[in-house]
């Protein structure tokens, strides 16, 4: 089975004043992706603030997001939690609600994705964050875990270049190596991947599609050129600043964002104008 290809964002979860999902303002949200230039969005990623979610709010996201999207775009979503039961679980229950690939959050253990692929109705994708979960993948595990007819990909936030090419060079046919952010787009499009899942991608989803787009019509000095504009956009909106950062600059484009769920805490006004300035000096203006 082949994996995913193209350009992705894990999309935000929208909360209400009161912390509590915001479902319309969320919807709104995958409704504009779903007619914008990504190729799908990850629903429960990191920047979705899965962690912060209890089960049943993510089943309700899942469905609503699936609702929204309507076959549009390619839907993905995040099952990964602690134990292998209960990411098995999760991803059994999701199942009914998005038939796309799933992604399992990075551990150590072979074990762990072979069962989840084992007992998953829909193919996963590895999901490596060592920057958040302090567990890197070696790329020869990566490597071992491409052979099994239902693990289609990696998502690697890492951006470690010899990595990559380990990955690619060694991955079974059909296995997708994406990058996980869009400060290592155009590089890792040079090795071989096969597209990103990047949280850039919520507010300048157009541009980094186009970064794609360049590279495979052989424009490598535009893709270059785009590459590096998007560095400091990318940066408040991923090390800088995380969550918080992001959803200052949804509200920036016009999208909806509001505030993180605590214990994250929101940007400061200053903070917040650094966002804006940023985005307004890399050209990213409002998408609706």
């Amino acid at each position: 089975m082949e994996g995913p290809r193209g350009i992705y964002a894990p999309v935000a979860t929208i909360f209400d004043s009161e912390g509590g999902l915001d479902l319309p303002r969320f919807q709104s949200n995958l409704n504009f992706y779903a007619s914008s230039d990504l190729d799908g969005v990850v629903i429960l990623g990191s920047n979705g603030e899965s962690a912060l979610l209890e089960t049943d709010e993510k089943l309700r996201l899942i469905e609503a997001g699936a609702q929204a999207i309507g076959g549009r775009r390619k839907g993905m979503a995040g099952v990964g939690l602690e134990s292998t039961r209960a990411t098995i679980e999760l991803g059994k229950r999701a199942a009914a609600r998005v038939a796309d690939p799933f992604l399992a959050d990075a551990t150590a253990y072979r074990n762990h994705y072979e069962a989840v692929a084992d007992a998953s109705p829909v193919p996963i994708l590895i999901y490596v964050m060592a920057a958040y979960t302090g567990v890197d993948l070696a790329s020869s595990l990566v490597v071992q875990l491409s052979a099994h007819p239902n693990i289609v990909g990696v998502k690697d936030s890492g951006g470690n270049a010899p990595k990559v090419a380990e990955m690619i060079a060694g991955a079974a046919p059909g296995f997708s190596v994406l990058a996980g952010s869009a400060n290592f787009l155009y590089p890792a499009l040079c090795l071989g991947a096969t597209g990103g899942i990047v949280a850039l991608g919520n507010i300048a989803p157009g541009q980094c599609k186009e970064i794609q787009r360049r590279f495979e019509a052989g424009d490598h000095d535009g893709a270059r050129e785009l590459q590096f504009k998007l560095l400091a956009p990318n940066a408040v909106v991923t090390s800088k600043y995380g969550i918080a950062g992001l959803k200052t600059a949804l509200e920036a484009v016009g999208l909806e964002g509001g505030e993180p769920r605590s214990p994250l805490r929101p940007l400061t006004e200053t903070e917040a104008e650094d966002v804006r300035k940023t985005l307004n000096e890399a050209g990213i203006g409002r998408v609706r």
